[in-house]
């Protein structure tokens, strides 16, 4: 459960977006939320400073802390719902915006605020579109998905079709690096896009004489292979964000110590691979992750022909 201040934020955040408290009107005062939820003054304070770090709330000189974005004259309908909307906003600049600021500094950079700055909008009038920042990471991932890149023309062999599909999903885990950071494996988010990707895998699958639950697997593990070595580009581009050093840098940088630990004779196996100058062509050698996811996926696919042999 979440921490009290949080629970009465959330509350609040509630009738701001419902339209029960609107821009310009007064929040409950910290007196008013001690008394309404039983909770200590320093809590209540917590609460409001939590809206405020949202951009739902602001503080005016000699009024107090009020929801954020100028005060609306317009009518509205029974419902509740602002019959106009005169910032013009929609959904998908909401998630765009979120994309680019996401791409350029990291996941962490997103917030509500900042894309409501981006846009010179009033934060409170993005959550009109977009319910909060759980719900923006979903759609951000959906629109992801819409950026990956499969022919019109379907090729001859399952293979290739694989082969394609994983191709350009890694396109856009290269093009989005936090995309790996928007979902789980075990929690899908169900998005025209992103069953558009499904529905090629599928059907390359499906044809192979394989039982629906083994297409499924299948299917899922050549995802999350993509999905797994997205997160190593996310980790990376963060790395060289905070430190800028990259692969090249660092593996000289450690060199030395590797080598003196790795040939010191108590791992064998490791010297016989690492010293072995097929492997490690010279000391400027740095591990490449395109490379690897290939060679990765070739494996998988190795695997589902030989599997298909024994059919």
């Amino acid at each position: 459960m979440s921490a009290p201040y949080l629970q009465i934020a959330e509350a609040l955040r509630e009738r701001i977006v419902s339209g029960s408290l609107r821009p310009g009107q007064r929040v409950p005062s910290t007196r008013k939320i001690v008394a309404e939820w039983g909770v200590a003054m320093a809590t209540a304070t917590k609460a409001l400073a939590e809206l405020r770090s949202q951009g739902l709330v602001e503080v005016l000189p000699g009024v107090g802390s009020v929801v954020s974005g100028p005060a609306e004259r317009g009518d509205r309908t029974a419902d509740g719902a602002d019959e106009t909307h005169p910032s013009g906003l929609s959904r998908a600049p909401i998630v765009r915006c979120a994309m680019r600021i996401a791409d350029a500094e990291g996941l962490d950079a997103v917030s509500m605020r900042r894309i409501a700055g981006e846009l010179d909008a009033a934060p409170m009038s993005l959550y009109r579109h977009v319910p909060g920042k759980e719900e923006l990471l979903l759609l951000m991932r959906e629109a992801a998905f819409g950026d990956v890149a499969l022919p019109a023309a379907v090729p001859t062999s399952w293979r290739e079709e694989l082969e394609v599909s994983a191709a350009a999903l890694w396109s856009v885990y290269r093009l989005h690096p936090w995309l790996a950071r928007t979902s789980s494996l075990t929690r899908p988010y169900p998005g025209p896009n992103q069953l558009r990707y499904s529905e090629w895998n599928l059907r390359a699958l499906s044809g192979l004489g394989l039982g629906n639950k083994t297409v499924l697997l299948l299917h899922l593990t050549l995802f999350n292979l993509v999905h797994g070595f997205g997160a190593s580009l996310e980790t990376e581009s963060t790395e060289l964000a905070d430190s800028g050093i990259g692969p090249d840098r660092w593996m000289a940088r450690h060199d030395e110590r590797a080598t003196t630990l790795i040939g010191s004779g108590s791992y064998p196996y490791s010297a016989r691979v690492f010293m072995d100058p097929a492997t490690v062509p010279d000391q400027d050698w740095a591990l490449d992750l395109d490379e690897l996811f290939g060679a990765a996926l070739a494996t998988v696919l190795d695997g589902i022909a030989a599997r298909l042999q024994g059919l």
